[in-house]
């Protein structure tokens, strides 16, 4: 898939296809006009992405070749081990959640999880997870706590699932139920949004002691397009919206939102899975020595603290 602000540097790179090949089955010397368009695309990449509107940064937050939580823990760790239901009604495939160790440390790590292709995409709702997933959820972060491993939480979903049957099997209450929970975890809990960061979707596993972005996602309580239907009646504003949500990593910062942006390559996440996931990994690694160090009370009145002073306004 490409993105409108990404056509003219994709005509620059099958430009430069085209004269590698030509390079190839010619005599001709063409390096200095290779070396030439080469810095030509890595300037145009760096003015294209330093200047993105909030619109396009959540378009690029959804690009369909982005890593989802799944590739981010695979690529990390070497012995993920995947937990399986909420011990009430079932195993919510919209939420994923185990054990599995980075550099010799075990982290529970838990998030949604979105489908690659139209079979994947059903299986796994789109990312947004019943109330049995947000139990699920819960139900690892306290065996976590029991077995005092620390917490990782990779967020991308475009909100819990609105059905009728989320709603009647208590959609609210297992939120609300999490928000107040992980309040109180007695370990480390780091959260990072690697996608979408929509409404109560999102902070359902999103209270943490430190919460990051990558650079090109979004964290707001509406998305861009439902704001545009409540305000105009139409989606067609969902550009404007985007602007006066002010929901970008660098906004969220701004405002005290969020502890810290970790940077993605040029060209956004889905360029270099790897590059990526070793920034996480080293966020991951340094935040959780710094949280390991403080008592697990200072940390619990630290988390409460930050979230409490949050829209307080004097």
């Amino acid at each position: 898939m490409l993105l409108e602000f990404e056509q003219p540097i994709v005509e620059l790179e099958n430009k430069l296809a085209g004269m590698k090949t030509l390079a190839e089955e010619s005599d001709v010397d063409i390096s200095d006009a290779i070396k030439k368009l080469e810095n030509k695309i890595v300037s145009l990449k760096k003015e294209t992405f330093q200047n993105l509107t909030r619109w396009q940064r959540v378009q690029l937050s959804r690009h369909p070749d982005r890593p989802y939580t799944l590739d981010y823990i695979y690529e990390i760790t070497d012995d993920f081990v995947e937990l399986h239901g909420d011990r009430t009604v079932k195993d919510d495939r919209a939420m994923v959640g185990g054990f599995g160790s980075v550099d010799d440390q075990t982290f529970m790590f838990i998030g949604q999880q979105k489908g690659r292709n139209t079979k994947q995409r059903q299986e796994r709702n789109f990312g947004m997870a019943n109330p049995e997933g947000y139990r699920k959820a819960l139900r690892l972060m306290k065996m976590a706590e029991k077995f005092n491993k620390p917490i990782v939480t990779l967020i991308d979903t475009p909100g819990a699932f609105p059905g009728l049957e989320a709603e009647e099997r208590g959609q609210g209450e297992a939120i609300a139920r999490n928000l107040k929970e992980m309040f109180m975890l007695k370990v480390p809990v780091i959260c990072i949004i690697i996608g979408e960061g929509a409404s109560g979707g999102a902070l359902g596993i999103a209270i943490g002691d430190k919460v990051l972005m990558l650079e090109n996602t979004w964290y707001s309580v509406i998305s861009p397009e439902s704001c545009s239907s409540i305000l105009w009646r139409s989606w067609d504003y969902k550009e404007q919206a985007a602007e006066a949500l002010k929901l970008t990593a660098p906004d969220m910062l701004k405002n005290k939102l969020i502890d810290g942006i970790i940077p993605e390559p040029l060209g956004g996440a889905h360029t270099n899975l790897k590059a990526v996931a070793e920034e996480v990994k080293k966020t991951i690694l340094k935040n959780f020595k710094a949280l390991d160090k403080k008592s697990v009370e200072k940390r619990i009145e630290e988390r409460i603290e930050k979230f409490s002073g949050m829209g307080v306004v004097k």
